[in-house]
């Protein structure tokens, strides 16, 4: 019985400490979006209480769409986002199964290469980065992002994916390829679906840095018809620094997306990891 409540104690304690900290940390961001729809004045007066009849203004937003083309720096920002985790998922699984099902002279050499782009930020490599993209004229295009990116985030997904495709039976695939399946077909039917937490992970991972990032945006796509929404809201910022409305608007539009991203697979993140956890 003191077992029993011992341990019921310790889980109500894991979830109160677990439920303080996702409050600490979203308080923020309730903080920006809800003032972001208040009027000057009720942002100073009470900056933590809801916009109301008298208080709800969109006149953030308004600057927001009129000073700045924040439709074409969210497409942007998707664009990017999307062909990037496509890169990172596609590529990061193959190369994943490749380490993990076959046994080759320098497999555990070339994991090891690999992991290291886990330690090396990849931005040490900037300026060797730029002369190659404006070598191959792709400045200013979100190509160019879209393959430093998926080259940046395949590191940890192939080290990621290599240990959950480890776990997948061999009798499962061995009986695949007694019906006569390819490998690709092994690949794509049998082993891709029992690890969908894993690329859950792998893609909330690799997702929140890539919307966020400010530096490969400002030095490889600066260009108007190339911003990112996160450089689109810096600039922006920087213009608009004491019209707290636009500011605020502005925040709100850079965050909204990459949180509800995040909560969509969130299920899946915390299935991987927790899968990842019990062996």
């Amino acid at each position: 019985m003191s077992r029993a409540r011992t341990s019921s104690w310790r889980s109500v304690a894991a979830h109160a400490i677990l439920i303080a900290y996702t409050v600490i940390a979203l308080f923020p961001v309730f903080v920006i979006v809800i003032n972001s729809f208040k009027d000057r004045r009720a942002i100073f007066r009470s900056p933590l209480s809801l916009p109301d009849a008298e208080t709800f203004s969109l006149i953030g937003y308004d600057t927001v769409l009129a000073q700045g083309d924040f439709l074409l720096y969210f497409q942007n920002s998707v664009i990017v986002t999307v062909g990037s985790l496509a890169g990172v998922l596609i590529f990061g699984a193959m190369a994943a199964f490749a380490l993990a099902e076959y046994r080759f002279r320098g497999n555990p050499l070339m994991a090891l290469y690999l992991a290291l782009g886990i330690m090396i930020p990849i931005r040490l490599g900037t300026v060797a980065i730029l002369e190659l993209m404006v070598a191959s004229g792709l400045v200013n295009t979100l190509v160019s992002l879209i393959l430093v990116y998926t080259a940046q985030g395949l590191p940890l997904a192939i080290f990621i994916l290599s240990e959950f495709m480890r776990q997948v039976s061999n009798d499962l695939k061995n009986a695949g390829r007694i019906d006569g399946l390819s490998e690709y077909r092994i690949f794509f039917r049998l082993v891709l679906p029992l690890v969908r937490p894993a690329m859950a992970t792998v893609a909330v991972f690799t997702m929140i840095p890539i919307w966020n990032d400010l530096w490969f945006p400002l030095i490889l796509a600066p260009s108007e018809a190339t911003k990112t929404i996160t450089l689109g809201a810096q600039v922006f910022i920087g213009q608009f620094v004491t019209n707290w409305n636009a500011v605020l608007a502005a925040l709100s539009l850079a965050i909204l997306p990459v949180l509800i991203l995040y909560l969509i697979f969130s299920r899946q993140l915390i299935r991987g990891i927790t899968a990842g956890a019990v062996k």
